[in-house]
């Protein structure tokens, strides 16, 4: 087994590295210093290396520490009227259910078990086994310092903090159990990226019932919380018994990589999204428009690309609807709230960059331009014309403004109501402010995806992301989204400050795609 672990961490390692040489590759200003042989170059790939052990380890760790900070802790502190305790340990209860079906390792297809099992002709069942039981050890070794950390600063004792880990791991390992003997009755190959409609909607309960119940003062006492991680432990005992006597693992693997093969020859990749996208696509050929020019054409691919476009808006909308009222609801309810509640209404805006950032649907956006647009027009010199390009751009702005508006909106003034039913505020301008720049949030990310896609145009014929410089632009975007969550700031000022710095970078965004975008708006190779 240990041969096996080496040969896979090897072959993950390899073509991890290749990724990081690639993408170095693609960075304007790293790309003319690379020697065109870079995949030979000894040095390079030493240092490709380290950063491919380093990223091993720390992906160990930082992925549950942010969990349990921002989804647990984080979250948790909203809920003042319950012990802390017990609302840590009721929302990482009912989080580590979903976790068990949603990120199961075992049932995920990745090209990494298809290169060992089906190309390598490496035996599936020890392939499977040691990577599966590599991925339940990370998540207890992951697990250990968080859970200590944070569950004794909410009250929790230390010896069960220490088991939390491994409880966490008994519950994936007995989930995976029942999945295997469930493919042993009924053949059912479980994916854990092709989850049913039922999954989802059990997830949806799930998560309804882990932030909506302590919303209205209940929550799993945490005795209970308690003795049902602890009975994770047996459970997982029992289903790390079936993960180990399971014996057709191959037959698993083939049924859950049967269709990988096509996804990673570009070709058909490309074939397969344009079909999932041409059955949202409109062939009414009644669609017109009145207009000319780019804004004909712009009005076309509105119309014809509405569902691609509006759907995903309209489900965030209704989201942001629902909290809303149940917060409004809440207050209704529980009028002990209602301070807690106003004082984070006037010190947390910042925190909701990060909820606008994640939200925004500009890379849908942007993709559906380059897939149904772009990638044919690009070939023709007039459309990259630099008065054309600016005028293409301030009209696909407005349509992509439109689009994020409508949730930015609703819960803008569902924040002022919000703001108002708790208690309100002495500054009557603090409600047009919160207002604005929840609004001036939602147009910022409009801009920057929009300008960075004209900047630098990420996505090849094939529609496959090939910018390492567009990766990182997008990593640096995510950090400074997450570290304003940290920031406390009275509305007055960060809503000014959001206001400004949107109107500033809107002039400046179009100015830099006027320069620049006639040279870099191009297809990718």
């Amino acid at each position: 087994m240990n041969k096996t672990l080496k040969i896979s961490f090897s072959l993950k390692n390899t073509y991890r590295v290749n990724g990081i040489l690639f993408s170095l590759k693609q960075i304007p200003l790293l790309k003319r210093l690379l020697p065109a042989t870079l995949y030979r170059v000894k040095g390079l790939k030493v240092f490709a290396n380290i950063l491919s052990v380093l990223w091993e380890i720390i992906s160990t760790f930082i992925g549950k520490f942010l969990y349990l900070f921002t989804m647990i802790w984080g979250i948790g502190i909203l809920y003042k009227g319950l012990p802390e305790d017990q609302v840590f340990l009721h929302i990482l209860l009912f989080l580590t259910v979903i976790g068990s079906f949603a990120n199961t390792s075992l049932f995920n297809p990745t090209k990494d078990k298809y290169y060992a099992m089906f190309l390598m002709r490496m035996d599936a069942r020890e392939y499977t086994l040691v990577n599966y039981l590599y991925s339940i050890l990370k998540v207890a070794v992951g697990f250990i310092p968080f859970t200590i950390l944070f569950g004794v600063n909410r009250g929790i004792p230390l010896w069960f903090c220490l088991l939390l880990p491994f409880c966490i791991a008994g519950m994936k390992l007995f989930v995976a159990a029942v999945s295997l003997w469930d493919y042993e009755k009924r053949g059912f190959g479980y994916n854990e990226n092709k989850l049913s409609k039922y999954v989802w909607g059990c997830i949806a309960l799930l998560l309804g019932v882990t932030y909506g119940l302590p919303a209205f003062g209940l929550a799993v006492p945490a005795i209970m919380s308690m003795a049902a991680f602890l009975l994770c432990i047996p459970l997982g005992a029992a289903g790390i018994v079936k993960v180990l006597t399971f014996r057709d693992y191959r037959a698993v693997n083939k049924k859950l990589l049967s269709g990988l093969t096509d996804q990673m020859d570009s070709a058909a990749k490309t074939q397969i999204i344009k079909q999932a996208n041409e059955k949202k696509i409109s062939t009414d050929t009644s669609i017109t428009s009145s207009r000319k020019g780019f804004e004909y054409l712009n009005e076309l691919f509105i119309k014809r690309h509405k569902k691609i476009l509006w759907n995903s808006t309209k489900k965030i909308s209704y989201v942001c609807s629902f909290f809303v009222i149940g917060v409004l609801m809440m207050t209704f309810l529980r009028p002990e709230v209602k301070p807690g509640i106003n004082e984070m209404m006037m010190t947390w805006l910042p925190y909701f960059v990060f909820i606008m950032y994640a939200i925004n649907r500009g890379t849908n956006f942007t993709q559906a331009l380059f897939m149904n647009c772009d990638h044919s027009l690009l070939t023709y010199s007039f459309y990259k014309q630099p008065d054309f390009v600016l005028r293409l751009f301030q009209i696909r702005l407005r349509e992509i403004m439109k689009i994020n508006a409508v949730p930015a909106l609703i819960m803008g003034i569902g924040l002022a109501l919000i703001l108002f039913a708790t208690g309100g505020t002495d500054n009557p301008l603090n409600y047009a402010v919160l207002i604005v720049s929840i609004l001036c949030m939602s147009i910022f990310f409009s801009i920057h995806y929009l300008t960075i896609y004209y900047l630098l145009q990420p996505y090849n014929a094939g529609t496959e992301l090939k910018s390492g410089t567009y990766r990182i632009v997008m990593t640096v975007t995510y950090a400074v989204c997450f570290f304003l969550m940290q920031l406390r700031m009275s509305i007055l000022i960060f809503g000014i400050m959001t206001i400004v710095f949107c109107v500033i970078y809107s002039v400046v965004a179009s100015i830099l795609v006027y320069r620049f975008a006639p040279k870099t708006f191009r297809i990718r190779a």
